[in-house]
């Protein structure tokens, strides 16, 4: 893959990203920098309120006005293909790089008609989707296969972040690139604790639990609550700190009446989140279908432990450094009072340490090879179609 004169012009289509923060707008902005420190040209092109175009340390950005979906407290969508397609056509990429598996799989038939080697970034698990939507079973896996089967179809290469994620394809027999995500290592990090910070929310003698998720129905958020209720019935003096909103807080704020609660909101400096993250004893990452889960990621970088949903791909990603419990608060609590027994400083250098093996220029370097890979597999499929 050539870096020189200017590199590769990589455009990435993307859709269903906050406004202001989530892990997807957090990996886009990494690995668009990770493309420009390696002399390529990337190019996003995601949905907004109305349109600009503008020069970023991620590279350009071109936003589309595009409608808000219903009931997800900011989800917008780029919708018009006609318009896209143009605009497509004006960029004219050399790589197409799209993280949406749904409304944007038209695009895939477009980079094939326009000889573009084309990578689908799968960064949720439609089946896992499915099933806490009520398509549980036997149902949501034919559902979630067929929808799968024509991704593969539609793009050059699929990536996936974990193994986890990567299971869906690889059962209906899809060739799948592994290349998991990044942190910063340098916003997040253990020397951000401070006293002063933890002293807002709890006392030195009680449990600060922080729960860092978008309080939507996906992420189960309440599983956090539930646990903190178990932990203060068995006589632990902890607290909950819930850093995010969305359209679950009302409904999140009365399940927590008569608790020691705290709901910070959604913080846009990184730096204090960072700093609550790296005050806290224990995080809680209760989503069921997390494909990576970076919040959980940037908890460990400060040096603290995390209790993940089982259920999800989070143990493969915090492994030693956490623990892992079925979406219950019972068992949600105890794993919490399993890391609590460790000691502090064992269990916060296995933390950082866990999260070292995850960088961003390691995960641009992987989303670069799935790049090369898409060339291979595109070739591949012209050969046979030809044939």
């Amino acid at each position: 893959m050539s870096s020189g004169a200017g590199g590769l012009r990589i455009v990435r289509l993307a859709n269903f990203i906050m406004p202001r923060s989530g892990g997807l707008r957090t990996a886009l902005r990494s690995l668009g920098s990770g493309y420009l420190a390696n002399g390529h040209q990337p190019i996003l092109v995601m949905p907004g309120e109305r349109y600009s175009d503008e020069v970023t340390d991620q590279g350009r950005v071109i936003t589309l006005p595009g409608p808000m979906v219903p009931l997800t407290g900011g989800y917008r969508v780029l919708v018009g293909r006609r318009q896209l397609a143009r605009l497509l056509d004006r960029l004219a990429p050399d790589r197409l790089e799209v993280s949406d598996r749904t409304t944007l799989r038209w695009t895939g038939r477009w980079a094939r008609g326009a000889g573009v080697p084309s990578v689908m970034v799968s960064h949720e698990s439609l089946a896992g989707l499915l099933r806490i939507s009520g398509l549980p079973g036997a149902a949501g896996r034919r559902a979630a296969d067929a929808l799968n089967a024509r991704s593969a179809e539609a793009y050059d290469t699929i990536v996936c972040t974990t193994g986890w994620a990567a299971e869906e394809f690889v059962r209906i027999g899809v060739p799948v690139r592994r290349a998991p995500l990044g942190v910063d290592l340098e916003t997040f990090h253990p020397g951000r604790h401070d006293p002063l910070v933890r002293s807002r929310f709890a006392s030195s003698s009680e449990v600060l639990l922080v729960t860092c998720t978008r309080l939507s129905p996906e992420k189960k958020p309440e599983l956090a609550v539930d646990a903190l209720a178990t932990l203060v019935g068995a006589g632990v003096p902890a607290r909950l700190v819930v850093l995010g909103d969305g359209p679950r807080r009302a409904a999140l704020e009365e399940r927590a009446a008569g608790l020691p609660v705290t709901f910070a909101g959604f913080l846009p400096d990184q730096a204090a989140v960072a700093g609550l993250l790296a005050s806290a004893d224990v995080v809680i990452a209760p989503g069921p279908v997390e494909t990576f889960g970076l919040a959980a990621l940037e908890a460990l970088a400060c040096g603290t432990p995390v209790v993940v949903n089982a259920a999800s791909a989070l143990p493969e990603v915090v492994g030693a450094a956490g623990a892992s419990a079925p979406g219950n608060g019972p068992e949600l609590a105890a794993a919490v009072r399993g890391l609590l027994a460790l000691e502090e400083g064992l269990r916060r250098s296995r933390a950082r340490a866990r999260a070292e093996e995850f960088s961003w220029p390691a995960a641009t370097a992987g989303f670069l090879q799935a790049h090369r890979a898409a060339v291979t597999a595109g070739r591949a499929r012209a050969d046979l179609e030809a044939a």
